[in-house]
């Protein structure tokens, strides 16, 4: 259904079932998939691409030019997975060539009412982002990550898979998977456990990635030397792995 005062530009592709509400406004170069819903007032520009199911609430502006001041207007981009909710007044910007070019969201996500998504940001599967909370430009976070309402994400910070942050974080570096963190500037509150047992992580699993945790975080050892006491369990257990890859890898070092 196409509400009469919805505006929809002629180089705009709509799918099957889709809903445009009240008052909103679908810009050049968007496709939408099946069976999404605008609510009133929502602005989505282009070039966009989103998928199917996706969810649009009041007063969402998606899909707008980036606020960093390098841009110039160059052909940048969004993409969107599927089943996403973006409740009411979020915002999601395209990305800039100074990056790939995308601001990519992966799927199952929920972005409640006035969180940002600046230009270049990488989001998994399954993230949720509570109320305001906001990611700046260049950041990815993984899958099931959660972000506590008020949370601030610096640019160019790695959150990982299944962590944990607490409202009002303030995130300057990289946060590794299955953590929890909380403060300002954020600091490590152990693993995300109740987290880990909600996702079906075995007794094992868990128990590993808790003396993984001890290891770089309790032992007084310095982060290399921590990875190189994890390098046998890491080669063993994927669940181990994906945190040393992780800390090895982190590009503005780790919150500790």
């Amino acid at each position: 259904m196409i509400h009469p005062t919805a505006v929809i530009e002629a180089s705009a592709k709509l799918g099957q079932n889709v809903t445009v509400g009240a008052f909103s406004y679908v810009g050049h170069n968007v496709v939408l998939g099946d069976d999404c819903v605008l609510e009133t007032h929502v602005a989505i520009k282009g070039p966009t691409t989103i998928g199917k199911g996706n969810h649009f609430y009041q007063f969402c502006s998606i899909g707008e030019a980036c606020q960093d001041k390098k841009y110039k207007g160059e052909p940048t981009e969004l993409i969107v997975g599927d089943y996403n909710v973006f409740r009411e007044g979020c915002s999601v910007h395209r990305g800039t060539i100074q990056d790939q070019g995308k601001t990519i969201i992966g799927s199952h996500n929920l972005f409640m009412n006035t969180t940002h998504i600046a230009h270049d940001c990488v989001i998994g599967n399954h993230v949720i982002f509570a109320s305001g909370a906001q990611a700046a430009g260049h950041v990815h976070i993984g899958d099931w990550a959660i972000l506590g309402g008020m949370t601030g994400v610096h640019q160019f910070v790695q959150i990982g898979a299944h962590s944990f942050c607490g409202g009002g974080s303030i995130v300057l570096k990289d946060v590794p998977p299955y953590l929890m963190v909380h403060g300002a500037p954020c600091v490590p509150a152990g693993v995300n456990t109740e987290g880990l047992k909600r996702r079906g992580f075995s007794s094992e699993a868990l128990l590993e990635i808790r003396r993984a945790y001890k290891e770089v975080y309790r032992k007084g050892q310095t982060v290399p030397e921590a990875l190189q006491s994890l390098a046998e369990k890491s080669a063993s257990m994927p669940e181990v792995k994906a945190f040393t890859d992780f800390i090895a890898n982190a590009s503005r070092g780790i919150v500790r």
